[in-house]
């Protein structure tokens, strides 16, 4: 009797259908989404079953990823992006504006804060500094964060300037120059300050440093076309946003 048991049990069990398997789904983003990512992961692989494998590195290198083919299911790019859309690597129609992140001027804590009120006041806050740091955006793979200062140095025309004395440099390390008294200030995304040891002053003025949008679309290559999409959704979503103001950035366009 006790072999009959045994025996029905395996023939039941081997009756049954599969468990349904979760799609793993990929993306690829900017540095300044990281913080937003971090937050929104587990809430979408608890909702949905269906785990995220990211890949976060420097603005430009994954742009240019994009560009070339990547198999990635999701790829998040920043402006401009019109060589993303003729690449016919992403499906245009599902664009998706998700968030804004602006430049901000950090500081170790407690120390003074400059004024950036105005563009004149960041001038006078770039010539008077000993030394400065922010990303990289060199070379077309490096940070955007770096490219968009960069051109915010040039409409006060001062680029040639100061760069004697800007030390450019990546995540956690930017944040320890400022910690450490190595520079007077780093500039950077806001949604890349995640140090307890700095401030934020604040952001610069818009006359001379439009935030940057952030924008998802679904690849023509994603392996789970449907599991894609839901995260397309996701990152858009009325719980994505609140993941984006902890990482002060603005939700949409």
């Amino acid at each position: 009797m006790k072999y009959f048991f045994s025996s029905a049990f395996v023939a039941l069990a081997l009756c049954q259908p599969p468990p349904a398997r979760a799609d793993d789904v990929t993306l690829v983003a900017p540095g300044g989404m990281r913080c937003a990512l971090d937050r929104m992961t587990p809430d979408f692989e608890s909702k949905t079953g269906h785990k995220i494998k990211a890949t976060i590195g420097a603005g430009g290198a994954t742009h240019q990823q994009v560009v070339a083919g990547a198999p990635f299911d999701v790829p998040i790019v920043q402006p401009p992006y019109q060589d993303v859309l003729t690449s016919g690597h992403v499906v245009a129609s599902t664009e998706t504006p998700l968030a804004t992140v602006p430049m901000v001027v950090v500081v170790r804590k407690g120390a003074p804060k400059p004024d950036i009120s105005t563009p004149d006041a960041v001038k006078r806050m770039l010539l008077g500094a000993k030394a400065t740091s922010y990303p990289d955006g060199a070379g077309g793979r490096g940070g955007a964060a770096g490219v968009s200062f960069d051109e915010t140095q040039k409409k006060l025309g001062i680029y040639d300037q100061v760069q004697a004395k800007v030390k450019r440099i990546q995540g956690v390390s930017l944040m320890k120059l400022v910690t450490n008294g190595d520079i007077d200030f780093a500039v950077t995304f806001s949604s890349e300050v995640d140090d307890p040891g700095v401030e934020i002053v604040g952001q610069l003025p818009r006359e001379i440093s439009t935030p940057t949008g952030l924008v998802a679309f679904l690849s023509t290559q994603a392996k789970a076309p449907a599991v894609a999409r839901a995260l397309l959704s996701y990152l858009s979503s009325a719980d994505a946003a609140v993941a984006y103001k902890a990482c002060r950035m603005q939700p949409g366009r």
